[in-house]
């Protein structure tokens, strides 16, 4: 019998839809993805379900929404037994399983994070680029073995050095896992902790991107008031103008580390010197799987590999006044680069239009492996589209997101967002507010048209199928097994 393909998943943190350089983006350099997406099929409007990590990694590890897996925040103490994760499903057919760096199903505040029962056996943990864990950190213990010490290298503005960043490590450990397992058919879930907070690259990746050649972000005035009247809506930093962003404010994460901005500026911090940070970081990111795509067609096992880019979710970057994430619902903050290759199986160079989530993920790669899909999954596999055998245009009437008091800040936010391709419908349940933006007429989302008196019929229509989506999204419990 054919064995079945190996699977290389590489899901970078907070990566925005628009950083990939084959894709439309002329400042950032991607050369190794840019090379992926032309030798697979790039789906140019993927959307996670949660704009924050650990509710939008339970959801595209399990192909449910975060609601309907229980797990809707960051720092749940556990990740619950049901439903399995697409490791587990893996592993249980055979699959020898890799965790490489961060997983995130559950708090890693103070600890290294509880496992659930996730059918790694090669497991090389990192959350963050930290040395705050008593034990349980092989990131840290990497980088002591190569005679650095972690605790004292993030203090230091100019970011740690290229060859001990943990983006570096993960593929250091990637290689290792694929050489290792050339004789059987693996799993690798490689998560890479960049481009997020606190947006400090090396230097020498610094020194690559000039921030007055980098493109402002989407910002008008308009966004102070909008983001004023959305301001008990939990958020990680507040709208300002993008070129008066206070390093005291809210928007820097409490950590030991300086961010790159406060070093360079030392009491401001503008919206262009942010993006090239997090170019930066980027390149450092291609660079490392150009190494790791090299390590496979070097072991021979490249043409049997499946291979997934893809991000947890995105980024503001200085979009409408913010940075980081929360409870909002903007392109850059839940679209997200999504390409997937497998040469001589999939379309190459193809570029879908289709509307998919991240849910669709793992009934894909059961569908590829001929494993089977539960019928309970909201995700729906992308097979038929990557065998030619779909309209690549046509995946999905809407995509959605959910927020459900996600964060550790005031408020207790409850939000979902419904995306049809034209009209986003997005309400904030518990503040008795809502937006709606046209993405045909303005796709910057800057027109919120939830007040305007000639959108008030299709506000109500949108209202009443987003209740729809949002109800029949939930899970329903395990399989009959009799009548009553």
């Amino acid at each position: 019998m054919k064995r079945r393909p190996n699977i290389l998943w590489i899901c970078t943190d907070q990566q925005r839809y628009d950083t990939i350089g084959a894709l439309g983006n002329q400042h950032v350099s991607t050369p190794h993805l840019d090379q992926l997406t032309r030798r697979g099929t790039a789906f140019l409007r993927a959307y996670c379900q949660s704009p924050v990590c650990t509710p939008s990694r339970a959801s595209f590890l399990t192909g449910l929404y975060p609601s309907a897996v229980r797990v809707n925040r960051n720092g749940n103490p556990a990740f619950p037994d049901f439903p399995p994760l697409i490791s587990r499903r893996l592993a249980d057919a055979g699959y020898t399983c890799g965790l490489i760096g961060k997983l995130h199903l559950s708090s890693a505040y103070g600890r290294s994070e509880a496992r659930a029962d996730d059918g790694y056996s090669y497991w090389q943990y990192s959350h963050a680029p930290r040395d705050d864990w008593a034990s349980g950190h092989d990131y840290a213990d990497w980088v002591r073995e190569h005679g650095g010490d972690l605790g004292e290298l993030v203090k230091d503005a100019r970011g740690l050095p290229a060859e001990l960043h943990q983006t570096t490590w993960c593929a250091e450990k990637t290689i290792e896992f694929l050489q290792a397992n050339r004789d059987r058919a693996w799993f690798a879930s490689v998560n890479i902790y960049d481009p997020h907070p606190p947006f400090n690259p090396p230097q020498s990746y610094r020194e690559l991107f000039d921030p007055v050649a980098m493109p402002p972000p989407l910002f008008r005035a308009s966004d102070l008031a909008q983001q004023a009247k959305l301001a008990d809506i939990d958020f990680q930093s507040r709208a300002r103008p993008p070129d008066c962003l206070d390093i005291n404010s809210p928007i820097l994460p409490q950590s030991p580390q300086r961010s790159l901005i406060e070093a360079e500026t030392a009491g401001a911090r503008d919206a262009q010197t942010l993006i090239a940070a997090y170019y930066a970081m980027i390149k450092l990111i291609d660079e490392q799987i150009g190494r790791i795509m090299a390590a496979l067609e070097e072991s021979g096992q490249r043409n049997n590999t499946v291979i997934i880019f893809t991000s947890d979710h995105g980024e503001m970057l200085g979009d409408h006044g913010l940075i980081q994430k929360g409870c909002r619902f903007y392109e850059g903050l839940v679209r997200v680069p999504l390409i997937l290759a497998w040469s001589g199986q999939f379309a190459q160079g193809l570029r879908s239009q289709a509307l998919v989530e991240l849910t669709d993920i793992a009934p894909t790669l059961l569908d590829t492996c001929g494993l089977g899909i539960p019928p309970y999954l909201n995700g729906k596999s992308l097979l038929p589209i990557l065998t030619g055998a779909a309209d690549p245009d046509q995946h999905r009437e809407y995509v959605r997101c959910e927020y459900i008091d996600a964060l550790d800040l005031p408020g207790a936010s409850v939000a979902t967002m419904r995306y049809d391709g034209r009209y986003k419908f997005i309400r904030y349940h518990n503040h008795n507010q809502g937006e709606l933006y046209d993405l045909q007429s303005d796709p910057g989302e800057f027109v919120d048209l939830w007040e305007s008196a000639a959108h008030q019929e299709l506000k109500l229509n949108l209202a009443l199928r987003s209740l729809d989506a949002t109800l029949t999204s939930q899970y329903h419990g395990a399989p009959r097994i009799g009548p009553m």
